[in-house]
């Protein structure tokens, strides 16, 4: 049926009648989603339509191993299975049945179609509202990046459409589970205005984040009306031409989405059921009784994006709407011995993963554990040291490839991630990092691609500081030092009525050429004589007839395509065969992109523009100063979006460097894990969110609930046992611990996951306790 390798209970699984609905669960590493994955080609080899397939996960990345699974050359030909987030499918539909939902919805331009919003343009416009509050002395006593300040206010409006409540009981919600000073009410009242005027604004304008999809779908397009039914009103016939399995919704114009939903997808597959979220939940279960199969999956100890809505407590109630239920209990992953010692690191944090009351005794050691000689290892480079030292005997005396190896820490940190990389590559070690949250302006390859768009369009006014441009330029070329860039920069950079300038390097003095060799002064005379042809040719005049933009209107993301594809990509440029560097140029070009897809230039036609004066926003700019505005958004330090890409198109050789978090996410399992800054207490805190909480903005907290200190404690000792039994989960042979006396900062480090650890080593054998 299927060309996967299947132990016995996945072969069970796979050959059970279709028309059966199955809660799988088990731990991290005991083959769930790949059953689920042969059972999507058994339900194709069986006759079971494509079309007739939906499958959810939490997050795009997760869909993955279906992918794979439908690439293979054994698939029939045919219609498409369908891959969604809950997300993924409210955009879909809301694009789809726009015009029956839009008035009613209360967008104020229903004959005008839908903007959907990402992650980056919903903070573009939350920054351009948000910033006119500032200056009026909003969250004056909170301290934090803008950034993180829009974000956060998105994150509130996202926990309300995720959890199910109305938008506007945000700041009510914080406020009831607030415990200190009374100060801080004011900025929960300021978080929920401008949340309100975020959302008004989103509905005079046809704009649509992630929140108002949701709830535009929950509300308009899936809920029941109670209605009678409408005489002769029928929902389409499923599209394997079989009979309807569920009777039509009906109700209003907009309850056609339903109907079209359960009768086009009649089998489902939903995986990673705890790191949904609870409106995702409510679907799933107003969904099953209308199925023909459904295979629901779900991780223990899991729920790893709680801070983004997460609910494993209410997944599991669906196991009790499913025909059967099924546990795959052994790890094809975890040796025994690291499954052990998660039972004891589980046990010592008061979290039993057994019904047993003390688990079993740990072998030695050295099967499962390493540790750097504690005595000489006071400093935190001392420690960087250790690691990189015991990398380098893992990939050059004992074989083992560099993508088998994975260093992981609470927090990567820009300075941790260079110094780390750079005594790899002292050691001939490739290594690559991945850290999606990370914002846009702190990605060197953005720096550069932004500072030469600055200089290629003199006409912004946009003049970048003299160490930006050496920067940019050491950068772009490759073997150009920091020390020679700065004096390439000191002599040709310079700004003349408001507008950068680069002089040729042949005006500069023979020694000075010298000094920079003739080799990178011809390499920047090839990049600064494209920046200076580019320019002057958005500076030809256009015919009579076309003026308005000039050839400045040119997109702005072609033109980094064209930098980074004519230049920066090519021999001697940095950008040749840097994978890091050539994927942030790729996301960035997206973002651009994106940005340009929803971003109101001003109208050049009449006619046009006298059609949307009411829907135009009031940003407004001409569409040639569109690269002007996307750096202004930058450099407010936007946080990037989530782009595949990054989490795919990756070296697959190259030791990784990335959060625990994102590690655990992508699923990816490893041989050799290195848990650094184990003394830290980054393992054990919670991000500092002044305008949000991820617990209270849940299901399952009272209203009324004060959150004190004991729920505080409790919260983040959960989410360190599950964090560190994720990890073990996903690690083949052994784990190195990093441990230094001091961090960084040079403060002590004896925080909760090593205070853990040094319980569990007390109860080792003694033989092995050195």
């Amino acid at each position: 049926m299927t060309s996967f390798t299947l132990s016995d209970p996945q072969l069970a699984l796979v050959e059970k009648p279709i028309e059966r609905k199955v809660f799988l669960e088990g731990p991290a590493g005991t083959g769930k989603t790949t059953a689920a994955a042969a059972h999507l080609l058994g339900l194709l080899a069986s006759g079971v339509p494509a079309r007739s397939i939906l499958v959810l996960v939490p997050q795009r990345t997760l869909a993955s191993p279906y992918y794979e699974a439908l690439r293979r050359p054994t698939i029939d030909a045919g219609g498409l299975v369908t891959i969604f987030t809950v997300g993924g499918l409210a955009q879909r539909m809301v694009d789809l049945f726009w015009p029956l939902i839009a008035e009613e919805a209360g967008f104020a331009h229903p004959d005008l179609p839908p903007t959907f919003l990402t992650l980056e343009t919903a903070q573009y416009y939350m920054a351009r509202l948000v910033r006119l509050l500032l200056d009026q002395g909003y969250f004056e006593t909170v301290v934090i990046d803008r950034n993180r300040l829009y974000s956060q206010i998105l994150d509130n409006l996202n926990k309300a459409a995720v959890v199910g409540f109305p938008h506007t009981e945000v700041g009510e919600r914080l406020k009831a589970a607030w415990g200190g000073e009374k100060s801080q009410m004011r900025i929960y009242d300021e978080a929920q205005a401008c949340a309100t005027r975020f959302r008004e604004y989103c509905l005079a304008h046809n704009l649509l984040d992630f929140s108002l999809q949701l709830e535009v779908f929950i509300k308009h397009l899936w809920s029941i009306n109670q209605a009678p039914p409408v005489h002769g009103s029928a929902a389409p016939p499923p599209p394997d031409g079989s009979a309807s399995p569920a009777p039509p919704v009906h109700g209003g114009a907009g309850r056609l989405c339903r109907d079209y939903l359960l009768t086009t997808y009649t089998h489902l597959i939903v995986d990673n059921l705890e790191e949904d979220t609870p409106v995702a939940h409510d679907l799933v279960r107003e969904w099953l009784p209308h199925c023909r199969s459904a295979l629901l999956i779900y991780d223990h100890q899991a729920g790893y994006r709680r801070f983004l809505g997460a609910d494993p407590e209410n997944a599991r109630t669906l196991a009790d709407l499913c025909d059967e239920r099924i546990a795959f209990t052994m790890s094809f992953v975890t040796s025994p011995d690291l499954e052990t010692f998660g039972a004891h690191l589980a046990h010592t944090l008061n979290r039993p993963t057994t019904r047993q009351d003390t688990p079993p005794s740990l072998p030695s050691l050295p099967s499962f554990l390493s540790l750097p000689p504690l005595p000489s290892l006071r400093y935190h480079p001392q420690m960087l040291d250790w690691v990189a030292d015991q990398i380098a005997t893992l990939v050059h005396e004992q074989h083992v490839p560099p993508g088998e190896i994975a260093v992981l820490a609470p927090f990567l940190t820009d300075a941790l991630r260079f110094t780390l990389t750079n005594r790899l590559e002292q050691k001939g070690i490739p290594a690559r990092s991945h850290r999606p949250s990370r914002a846009l302006r702190d990605e060197s390859a953005t720096h550069c691609l932004l500072t030469l768009a600055a200089l290629a369009h003199p006409e912004w006014h946009i003049c970048p500081t003299r160490f930006d441009v050496a920067y940019a330029l050491m950068q772009a070329i490759d073997g150009l030092d920091l020390v020679r860039a700065q004096l390439l920069a000191e002599i040709v950079y310079r700004v003349r009525d408001g507008k950068p300038t680069l002089s040729s390097f042949d005006l500069l003095k023979p020694d000075v050429q010298e000094r920079l060799t003739f080799v990178l002064g011809n390499r920047y005379e090839r990049l600064r004589a494209w920046v200076e042809d580019y320019v002057a040719s958005i500076q030809t005049p256009l015919p009579e007839a076309e003026r308005g933009g000039g050839r400045g209107a040119e997109p702005f993301d072609h033109f980094l395509s064209r930098l980074f594809g004519e230049v920066l990509s090519q021999a001697g440029y940095g950008f040749h065969r840097h994978y890091d560097a050539g994927q942030v140029a790729a996301n960035l070009i997206e973002s651009v992109q994106k940005f340009r897809w929803v971003a109101r230039p001003a109208p050049r036609n009449t006619e046009h523009a006298t059609r949307n004066t009411q829907h135009a926003s009031r940003f407004t700019f001409h569409v040639s100063r569109l690269g002007q505005e996307y750096i202004g958004m930058v450099q407010d330090g936007v946080i990037a979006a989530q782009y595949i890409r990054s989490w795919r198109l990756q070296p697959e050789d190259a030791v990784l460097l990335a959060p625990a978090y994102t590690f655990i996410i992508a699923n990816r399992p490893v041989d050799y894990q290195f848990w650094l800054n184990v003394g830290g207490r980054g393992w054990w805190e919670r991000l500092y969110q002044p305008l949000t909480h991820p617990y209270v903005l849940s299901r399952g907290w009272p209203r009324d609930a004060v959150w004190t200190d004991t729920d505080e404690v409790e919260a983040r000792q959960e989410a360190l046992y599950r964090l560190t039994l994720g990890l073990i989960r996903r690690c083949r042979r052994k784990i190195y611990l990093g441990l230094s006396e001091l961090d960084e900062l040079g403060n002590e480090q004896k925080g909760p996951l090593l205070q853990a650890i040094q319980r569990i080593l007390r109860h080792l054998p003694a033989e092995t306790e050195t």
